[in-house]
């Protein structure tokens, strides 16, 4: 027996007590049913706690529809036990053949298992990473990687078509303060005060002078000041995007 299949029957359970008179309500005013894990696995496998969201709005106590619920699932098949905890818990115990059927439904199902079509239709643009090409990709960036593609595998198995979005911000003051802090160091000179000091800067910023010696290209340090800019902006940014995709690549 699934955790949805258990809340299926206790909605069930809910429903035959209010066409049977025992509950003040409609069907229209049942909320969604949770089963979750207990706290301590030695009160059960599964539990919940319907009873004290409905027993005032069903004129009872929670503890008295609790017994009720109690008395109801008793006779479901899969149910081994059901026991009330405080005010009106109820703690659920499901019998071996339960689990075996359960894994028997993971087998037969295969990768299909857990697959529903809750989000069909849906389409959804997830953002994730898009770290700024300012700086190496620290540990907490590659983290929301492994987040995000999981977030997002976990939508398509429930119908949504999902698009996977690094916004790339290659542009603004950020990008600006890196420039300049390449530029100050290819010139041997220290980076601005609000730049970047990075060893990796001075790293880059040989590297779009090579880059450009081995082109044929002339030195960016003689080109007037908005064209030099320009050069280190395009390969620094390049340069720096590149290493970001090499290990997030190298993550996985």
């Amino acid at each position: 027996m699934t955790p949805e299949q258990l809340a299926a029957a206790i909605r069930e359970a809910l429903e035959a007590a209010i066409d049977a008179g025992e509950l003040a309500l409609e069907s229209a005013a049942l909320p969604e049913v949770r089963v979750e894990r207990p706290r301590q696995r030695e009160h059960g496998d599964w539990a919940t706690n319907v009873a004290m969201q409905l027993g005032k709005k069903a004129g009872t106590t929670p503890r008295a529809l609790a017994e009720l619920l109690a008395g109801r699932l008793g006779d479901v098949p899969g149910i081994a036990g059901v026991e009330i905890a405080g005010p009106g818990f109820l703690n659920i115990r499901l019998d071996s053949a339960a689990a075996g059927a359960l894994a028997k439904d993971i087998v037969e199902a295969g990768e299909s298992y857990g697959r529903t079509q809750a989000l069909a239709g849906h389409h959804i643009n997830l953002e994730f990473v898009s770290a700024n090409p300012t700086g190496p990709i620290h540990i907490g960036g590659v983290r929301w990687a492994a987040v995000g593609d999981s977030l997002a595998r976990v939508l398509e198995a429930t119908g949504a078509v999902v698009t996977r979005e690094y916004y790339f911000n290659d542009h603004g003051a950020q990008i600006d303060r890196f420039v300049r802090s390449l530029i100050a160091r290819a010139r041997r000179e220290e980076p601005p005060e609000d730049g970047y000091a990075g060893e990796y800067i001075t790293e880059i910023a040989n590297r779009v002078l090579e880059a450009r010696a081995a082109g044929g290209a002339q030195d960016p340090r003689l080109l007037p000041s908005d064209e030099e800019a320009e050069v280190f902006r395009s390969l620094g940014v390049g340069f720096m995007f590149e290493e970001i995709r090499q290990k997030l690549s190298e993550f996985g």
